[in-house]
């Protein structure tokens, strides 16, 4: 089992701590993982994207051309990243930050509502465990256990207390996946 994923949008979406809880997720099952991350410096409104490979074997490089899987989250980062999903790979995209949708035909298509259902959450916050939860239901790499474990290593010990929501997140986004 090998996963390439490309995770991209704005920065202040949670695009790389999604990508970063999903690589010690992979570390959590014993999988071999990488995690890049690339922002400008601007971070928080500038675009960010992060490549997340979990393999079962060694992993030769981080640097990839094209992705089994891309969760998308604006349209810059769709323009960019649509034709590189490999064909009978899988984008996950949120329509709220997306005017032209896409319009592959060779690839499974999964749109996610995801900042609405942050919304209904009332905590927006919430936004990217939503469309992690929406991807483990499409591409179920990682158990949400392992994510969960992810979290307690990746988030300060001061928002534990937030985990229980970020479980109900993920479930609500493999709900509406």
């Amino acid at each position: 089992m090998k996963e390439e994923i490309i995770i991209a949008g704005f920065g202040g979406q949670g695009v790389l701590s999604m990508g970063k809880i999903l690589a010690y997720a992979g570390l959590m099952e014993n999988l071999e993982v990488t995690w890049m991350p690339s922002y400008g410096p601007e971070q928080r409104g500038g675009t960010a994207n992060v490549t997340v490979i979990v393999s079962d074997s060694p992993i030769s490089s981080p640097v990839l051309d094209t992705y089994d899987t891309a969760v998308l989250l604006n349209q810059q980062s769709l323009d960019k990243f649509e034709a590189k999903v490999k064909p009978g790979g899988t984008l996950i995209y949120d329509p709220s930050g997306i005017h032209r949708p896409p319009t592959r035909t060779d690839i499974k298509i999964v749109p996610v509502d995801a900042m609405s259902a942050a919304i209904e959450m009332n905590n927006t916050k919430t936004y990217n465990m939503i469309l992690l939860g929406a991807l483990l239901k499409h591409r179920p790499i990682v158990s949400v256990d392992a994510v969960l474990r992810g979290l307690k290593k990746t988030l300060p010990d001061r928002h534990h207390h937030l985990i229980p929501l970020n479980e109900k997140a993920i479930d609500r986004g493999m709900d509406i996946a």
